[in-house]
């Protein structure tokens, strides 16, 4: 009996799928200079049969839409063909989506219909990436993480497995800046390295995600303080018409997402996760237990066409322990607790952005404040019982608040943008370490209180020519703040930019930027002070990095959904930071958890980054989509001697494929395969590691600078596979996937491990225990130390 109804439960379930697997797009379509609704707008579904007309209020309603995946298509005479955003159907809600329509001052023959993601952005019409909704939903081996899908995408380097460094075309990881509705968000991920970007989750919500532009060159002028990399993140509206819920058990973590209508005028998106990941490590004995919470907030008011508010907010609660209750834990295990610190951070940020539209412009003012405490902590020997045990004990924050003006104005396909922006930052650290410098105990003890204003302006100008075949675009933008007198003038950051784009054929364009960027570097480095208070790097005259960018490439546009393109770069680095104890540049520094910056530095470092990318999307039969992507990167800088070292992030050979499709019965499977060369590493220096003195002061071997980056790692392959099934019902849907990350169980080299020997009691050997204590060392051995697994998870989305 019970099995008659458990076969009658799954037929009316199935049942029920295969009846009601339609939903609704709505949406609206505006002209861009003045966000005035245009009507008698043909709307269409990109490769489907159906779509409908806007009425008087720009407004249109599509029905009956397989569930999937879209991009709408809109025209009207007078106005150049215009996309949206990629949108998902279901029947639990109804889609929505806004498309901007630009006039066309000049009528001519299109040259080509294209989809959004390959429309130019006039004023960066190269080395820009869309990255659309089913990149991130479907991604294999990403589990919804935005920071790792931004790692499949050309240029875009990767370190191990279980960090999300940003390393844009051999940049380092702090050298890239992220926007979301505008709003400039600090940091990207959880368990941030202070002074970079790197950390282990992100920190987005991908239910709030409608597109990414990602800039690894071109950056618009309005967009500061990047060297390698901008993401402009634009997240979706809330729905207008009824709440609606979204659960979602990952791979790491659980989330619920609610987004509707708060007034007539006003929607809202919210959403609160949090990670069971300490739970998880600690059923499988690893030895360090991380917990992460976040949550998301956006609402936006249209007070009427010509005025719009977005509030944003957005905050992470991290937390990492030992797993000290580990029995007989082995040799790995009892390196990492040996030498792992444990950690507290919290972030947030709010903000509000105000837009208005008058005639041929809209302004936009945007207000925000984002925060960050750090707290890091160590025992010897991990015994908190007193005081005196701890060797490391780090407690920062870092505030800023921030303003920017912003005009745009767009008239017979001219675009001026314009604005000022100023910004007033405060940074404290209280710092006790113990370290082992120049053959003696040395104690690192200081605090220090930090607080600056800073300020640019910016314009751009961007123009086509001759018929719309050729596109320029000039930009200028300075910098200045009052951390010290080299930096207060901003005429000596000015930061020019040009960039050109030529029809050459109907489906061939050619594409060239140059441009001089600058960078603050990080607190860490400005607010570092000695034992007597002095602001070490101040007195050192540090300064603005620069770099400046020569890019130049080809697009072909083979089909509606196909593009191949190839770009070569060169990137040439000054005034990096370079430091005094250990003779490299800061820029080789940001790939491991914890702080980077906090040390005596000069503005000497040089560098350069080069090399080029195949990359393109395609789709084949309307259910074969995928994305490939080829790097060939070289990043380097100079030593003390003025020998060029390869960088941490010279891994040279850079090369990704993904690829999905779609069955009958909502079933998709997708693929992603990448290979990356493998990265320099420093030796270490055994004799110095060796000392019971050094040694104690960090548990873990010291680097030998002599040889920095000498040494190189194999190479290493990873495929992913990932199955998604969804059921669509009256009222709700759900989808359900299967991803196995390192299907073959590839093993990535990484540099041994060097740990001490230890007798039968668990306690670590001393060659020499009769020697004076500063000349006593310990018996040390190497283990082979590889890092990759076969990773499967099961995810749950339930829409309603």
């Amino acid at each position: 009996m019970k099995r008659q109804f458990f076969i009658i439960a799954i037929s009316l379930l199935l049942s029920v799928s295969l009846f009601a697997q339609t939903g609704v797009i709505r949406g609206r379509v505006y002209d861009k200079k003045n966000n005035e609704p245009l009507p008698f707008v043909n709307v269409i579904v990109v490769n489907q049969s159906i779509g409908a007309a806007t009425d008087l209020d720009g407004n249109f309603l599509i029905n009956g839409v397989e569930p999937g995946f879209y991009i709408l298509m809109a025209s009207f005479i007078g106005y150049k063909i215009a996309y949206s955003a990629e949108i998902q159907v279901n029947n639990a809600r109804s889609a929505f989506v806004e498309i901007g329509m630009e006039q066309q001052a000049i009528e001519f023959q299109q040259v080509e219909v294209r989809p959004s993601e390959f429309l130019k952005k006039i004023d960066a019409p190269i080395s820009v990436q869309k990255i659309i909704l089913s990149d991130i939903e479907k991604a294999p081996g990403a589990n919804r993480d935005i920071s790792k899908v931004i790692q499949s995408f050309p240029g875009v380097g990767a370190t191990v497995s279980y960090r999300n460094d940003v390393i844009v075309r051999g940049g380092g990881p702090n050298e890239s800046r992220f926007y979301l509705d505008g709003i400039e968000i600090p940091n990207l991920n959880h368990f941030a390295t202070q002074g970079s970007s790197g950390g282990s989750n992100g920190i987005l919500n991908a239910d709030f995600i409608e597109t990414v532009d990602f800039y690894s060159g071109a950056f618009p002028a309005n967009r500061g303080n990047a060297l390698s990399g901008v993401f402009d993140f634009k997240q979706k509206s809330g729905n207008k018409e009824r709440a609606n819920h979204r659960a979602v058990l990952g791979a790491s973590e659980m989330a619920y997402t609610v987004d509707g209508p708060l007034t007539e005028r006003t929607t809202y998106l919210f959403s609160v996760r949090r990670s069971y990941l300490k739970f998880l490590f600690d059923v499988i004995g690893l030895p360090f237990l991380p917990t992460f919470n976040d949550y998301q907030l956006k609402t936006e008011t249209v007070f009427d066409p010509n005025n719009r508010l977005v509030i944003l907010s957005l905050g992470a609660l991290d937390n990492n322990r030992l797993n000290l209750g580990i029995k007989n834990p082995d040799e790995q295990q009892r390196y990492i607790l040996n030498y792992l610190p444990e950690s507290d951070q919290w972030n947030y940020m709010i903000g509000a952005a105000y837009t208005h539209f008058r005639g041929k412009s809209f302004q936009t003012y945007v207000l925000s404040r984002n925060m960050l405490s750090n707290k890091s902590y160590k025992y010897a020997n991990n015994d908190d019982s007193a005081e005196s045990n701890k060797i490391q004990d780090y407690v920062s924050q870092e505030i800023e608040n921030k303003f920017r003006f912003e005009n745009t104005w767009r008239d017979r396909g001219i675009k001026i943008t314009y604005g000022v922006s100023g910004e007033y930052a405060k940074y404290n650290n209280t710092t006790y370490q113990e370290l082992y410098l120049a053959n003696s105990l040395f104690v690192k003890d200081y605090s220090s209180d930090l607080d600056l204003w800073k300020y640019a302006a910016f314009g751009q100008i961007s123009k086509p020519f001759f018929r719309d075949r050729l596109t320029l675009s000039v930009g200028l933008r300075g910098d200045g703040n009052t951390y010290s007198k080299s930096m207060s003038n901003p005429l000596a950051q000015l930061s020019p930019r040009f960039s050109a784009s030529y029809i050459l054929t109907e489906k061939l364009n050619l594409n060239f930027n140059t441009g001089r960027y600058y960078q603050l570097p990080s607190y860490t480095t400005l607010g570092y002070r000695d034992s007597v208070g002095t602001l070490v790097n101040k007195f050192n005259d540090l300064k603005y990095i620069s770099s400046d960018h020569f890019i130049g490439g080809v697009e072909y546009i083979t089909g509606i959904d196909t593009r191949i393109s190839a770009e070569l770069f060169y990137k040439i680095y000054q005034r990096y930071p370079f430091s005094v104890t250990d003779s490299v540049s800061i820029a080789t520094k940001g790939g491991d958890f914890g702080t980077v910056g906090d040390e005596e530095v000069v503005s000497t470092g040089t560098g350069r980054a080069y090399g080029f990318e195949f990359s393109g999307r395609y789709r084949v039969l309307q259910n074969i989509s995928g994305i490939f992507s080829y790097t060939y990167v070289r990043s380097e800088f100079e030593n003390s001697d003025g020998e060029y070292i390869p960088s941490s992030w010279d891994s040279r050979h850079i090369l990704t494929l993904t690829m999905s499709k779609m069955f009958k019965g909502n079933w998709q499977t997708g693929a992603k395969w990448r290979f990356v060369g493998g990265s320099p590493y420093t030796p270490y220096d055994l004799n110095k590691s060796a000392l019971v003195a050094a040694w104690d002061t960090q548990g873990r071997p010291f680097l030998d600078y002599t040889r920095f980056n000498r040494e190189r790692l194999g190479n290493f392959f990873q495929l992913d596979i990932r199955i998604d099934k969804s059921f669509n019902f009256e009222r709700w849907s759900l989808l359900v996937y299967l991803d196995i990350q390192n299907v073959f169980n590839s093993q990535a080299e990484q540099p041994d491990i060097v740990l001490p020997v230890y007798d039968a009691s668990g306690n670590p050997v001393i060659l020499n225990p009769g020697d004076p204590l500063d000349d006593q060392r310990y018996d040390l051995r190497s283990i082979a130390n590889t890092t990759g697994t076969i990773l499967p998870s099961i995810g749950i989305t339930v829409d309603f």
